[in-house]
């Protein structure tokens, strides 16, 4: 646990402080339970989050299937009764229904300047002025436009183009004026490299690409590579203007404004899609090798979009923050229900997100300071961070701060295990944490890998809202299980979405059965609507992944997954990080990798583990100040952090650090690393060692750190 409720505080003025509080606590709470009894109505949310989610449908010697017992909600039957079966009939459905509403909103850029920091050093800051809103009407009519300009420009329908930006308002604009041409969008995330770029594109066999001012210096290199491309769109800084030498010669650089005004001065015929078009080739994040491009058709992206709708409540005020890769799946249909669901979503950056962000000014307010969003989408490591942030300002926030935030974090934790909230304490305590993301924050939707029970638990009670968890692939257009919105367990991703099926298969090699007690156990397989068409380019690769049965398409994703008694999975294993070592003991690394990430000298972690060998190893970006913390307590002097993390008696240090965590967390012994090499470069995915979710490329990190894994094992 980050905060540890049973803590005491070392003077006796603090404890006698504490304790005065708790005694006028316990008289307040003893009048006040009545009124909060009737008004919180705390049995109905218990039963809400007890109650049966998904069922068991059919068993079978090897296998279990389950399915959601939810039934459709008002904004999938409209969809239904819509006749919405395409993303592009979606878009005009979206317009038709909400017209002059606020739809996409994009920040002013007012400056750059220079800002002088305390160190003498001159950082480059923005000057950023209100959001500038496009209604649904204006978007649609501007995807319309550029539409219009790409059959200017000679693009044909039906014929792949790349896009390759990062999130903003144009991106999705384009994306459907692609879609109203049956045009397929072949995503590529903006922190791959030169070769992977080049693989998506060549492989797709696109002639033009659509790109950003800042991404379009890197295809001086990458063109060199890419033979058939031989028309650049690219999206326009607000300051800056772009410099079109140094290309390949013959390649046609076009701004969007262009393409938009080419599209308005021209007549042109949609040719809209149908269901079975296609509508992304989505690269997949290459945690496990060569990104692969999944062919994601219009009814698998409809389903999803069904599916999200069914889960996720929407309110009248609802604003979301968009900042998550679009090249992502889950983004793009996050927003794509806030499209269809009259929810504005205005673009940020995690370099203007915060007040205290990166490129802010002083006294200049980051996005989320504006914007007041109630909705948010982020993957685990992010809110790892955010996690880790909050303790870390706890802990230096002086004694009595420090005592006190821990009992009001202990004290809100046992209200909420019985079904109440503390309104009084979120507003005294919580509110300025819940500042930070503009203090209207009331959803937080993760996914992209499994989120740790810790986090989860922490950034709900501390940032008053709910944290709703779920599970997908891009092979199932980031479709399969949800949390529901009532549910308050941890550490689950929830049951099946409606229309999805959801089958865990025996794994005898791994011990993991659909006859285990208490929970059926086994690798998930999901069905349905929302499982793609296959992998670009190569159908031996979608023969081993993708089934076809009973009329259903079914997706082996190669997770393990335990089947509670509500009908809701948790995720708690992966076949492909499974490691028996010597004695045969069998190690789960993304187990281990997620405890120990709760850690706080944590930052980044890759467990290695040799299967001749009777232990596992560790590779670790450390958190500085923590190691810097951890290197004064045991007696090291003062020295640089490069120095620090090649010093053996640190690393000794640094191993008992985890074994200890690993304890509270109820690791086995077996299971935590005997070694460690502390790595002094943040993983990014520029460096190609984390995908652009942030997920490890176990690979990847291995190969570059084989001789530190050698050195360990070898000592």
């Amino acid at each position: 646990m980050f905060i540890d409720e049973n803590e005491t505080p070392e003077t006796w003025w603090l404890s006698a402080v504490l304790k005065t509080i708790r005694t006028v606590t316990l008289v307040f709470d003893i009048l006040t339970f009545p009124i909060h009894l009737l008004l919180q109505r705390p049995w109905r949310k218990r039963a809400l989050s007890r109650r049966i989610k998904a069922r068991i449908i059919q068993t079978t010697a090897g296998s279990v299937s389950v399915r959601s017992v939810s039934a459709p909600g008002e904004l999938h039957v409209r969809l239904v009764r819509d006749g919405v079966l395409t993303m592009e009939s979606m878009l005009r459905a979206a317009a038709q229904r909400w017209g002059s509403r606020r739809c996409l909103g994009t920040r002013t850029v007012l400056g750059e300047e220079d800002e002088p920091q305390p160190n003498g050093r001159l950082f480059k800051k923005f000057n950023m002025g209100d959001y500038v809103w496009r209604s649904y009407t204006e978007m649609e009519l501007e995807a319309r436009q550029f539409a219009g300009g790409l059959r200017a420009l000679g693009c044909e329908p039906r014929r792949n183009i790349a896009m390759f930006a990062e999130t903003r308002a144009e991106w999705m604009i384009a994306a459907h004026g692609c879609f109203k041409l049956s045009i397929p969008v072949v995503t590529i995330y903006a922190t791959l490299g030169d070769d992977a770029i080049a693989h998506g594109i060549n492989e797709t066999e696109v002639s033009t690409v659509i790109t950003t001012h800042e991404l379009l210096p890197k295809f001086k290199k990458i063109l060199a590579k890419t033979p058939k491309v031989d028309t650049i769109i690219y999206m326009e800084d607000q300051l800056l203007t772009v410099d079109r030498e140094g290309y390949k010669p013959g390649i046609r650089i076009v701004g969007y404004k262009e393409v938009v005004q080419k599209g308005a001065d021209s007549k042109f015929e949609p040719v809209p899609p149908t269901s079975s078009d296609t509508a992304i080739i989505m690269y997949t994040s290459g945690s496990t090798g060569v990104p692969k491009g999944v062919i994601l058709s219009h009814r698998n992206m409809l389903a999803t979009l069904k599916a999200f709708a069914d889960v996720v409540p929407i309110y009248e005020d609802d604003m979301l923050m968009g900042f998550l890769p679009l090249a992502h799946v889950f983004e793009l249909l996050a927003e794509s229900l806030c499209i269809i669901g009259g929810v504005p979503i205005g673009y940020s950056t995690p370099l203007t997100m915060l007040d205290s962000s990166s490129k802010i000014m002083k006294g200049t307010s980051g996005d989320a300071t504006v914007l007041k969003p109630t909705c948010m989408t982020t993957v685990p490591l992010i809110m790892d961070r955010i996690s880790k942030g909050i303790t870390d300002k706890v802990s230096r926030s002086g004694p009595f701060a420090s005592a006190f935030f821990r009992w009001a974090y202990s004290y809100k934790q046992t209200w909420m295990r019985r079904g109440y909230d503390t309104p009084i304490l979120n507003k005294i305590v919580f509110s300025k944490i819940q500042g930070l993301l503009g203090g209207r924050l009331r959803l937080l939707l993760a996914g992209g890998a499994p989120l740790a029970p810790d986090t989860h638990l922490q950034l709900r009670i501390c940032l008053c809202c709910d944290v709703v968890a779920g599970y997908g692939l891009t092979e199932t257009t980031s479709c399969a299980t949800v949390m529901d919105a009532h549910d308050r367990s941890t550490g689950r991703v929830g049951a099946p979405t409606a229309g999805t099926t959801l089958r865990l298969l025996d794994w005898p090699d791994g011990g993991y059965r659909a006859t285990n007690k208490p929970f059926p156990q086994g690798e998930i397989v999901i069905g349905g609507d929302c499982v793609a068409e296959g992998y670009y380019k190569n159908p031996q690769k979608t023969r081993e992944e993708f089934i076809e049965e009973d009329g259903i398409r079914w997706f082996r994703s190669g997770d393990i997954g335990e089947l509670h008694h509500d009908g809701c999975i948790k995720i708690i294993d992966r076949k492909k990080d499974l490691v028996k070592l010597q004695a045969g003991e069998y190690v789960s690394l993304g187990k281990v990798e997620a405890e120990m990430k709760t850690c706080p000298i944590v930052e980044n972690i890759c467990v290695y583990g040799d299967s001749s060998k009777t232990y596992t190893v560790a590779l670790l970006v450390p958190n500085p100040r923590h190691l810097t913390e951890l290197a004064a307590r045991i007696g090291l002097p003062e020295m640089d952090f490069d120095q620090l993390c090649q010093n053996t008696a640190i690393e000794k240090a640094v191993v008992k650090e985890l074994a200890d965590h690993a304890r509270k967390c109820g690791l086995e012994k077996f299971e935590v690393p005997a070694a460690v090499k502390l790595c002094t470069e943040v993983w990014s995915p520029d460096m190609g060692l984390v995908t652009a979710a942030f997920k490890i490329k176990r690979k990847d990190i291995q190969e570059r750190y084989k001789e530190d894994i050698k050195r360990m094992y070898a000592s």
